[in-house]
């Protein structure tokens, strides 16, 4: 038996290895090592810097964010605390002062 990985397009079993590339020979997807080891990270929820997020940390914003259907803005440097992690575009749900509940997206912000 061969310990090659399935492919990550389409979960065939029927890989080979070519080089340094897997290809999968029902869809043609190619693919390095260092790919399928990512894609098992996928579940990770990291931030701007590469740190990997969890339930309960404290994020700080680096880039001004309009609230969508209103003026507010929440500032670069705004502190988010105890922040929870959901699946989406907009990975984290939190509460920002002076602006309540929000979505954010985890590439907006660094772990504090």
């Amino acid at each position: 038996m061969s310990d090659l990985p399935n492919c990550p397009a389409c979960g065939s079993e029927y890989t080979y290895q070519d080089q340094a590339m897997f290809v999968c020979p029902e869809c043609a997807h190619e693919w390095q090592e260092a790919e399928s080891s990512a894609s098992a990270d996928e579940g990770v929820i990291r931030d701007s810097n590469g740190n990997v997020l969890q339930d309960g940390d404290t994020v700080t914003v680096i880039k001004d964010l309009k609230v969508k259907g209103s003026s507010a803005v929440v500032k670069v440097g705004t502190k988010v605390k105890n922040i929870r992690l959901v699946g989406g575009d907009h990975d984290i749900d939190c509460k920002v002062d002076g602006i309540g509940a929000m979505k954010l997206k985890s590439e907006f912000v660094k772990k504090a």
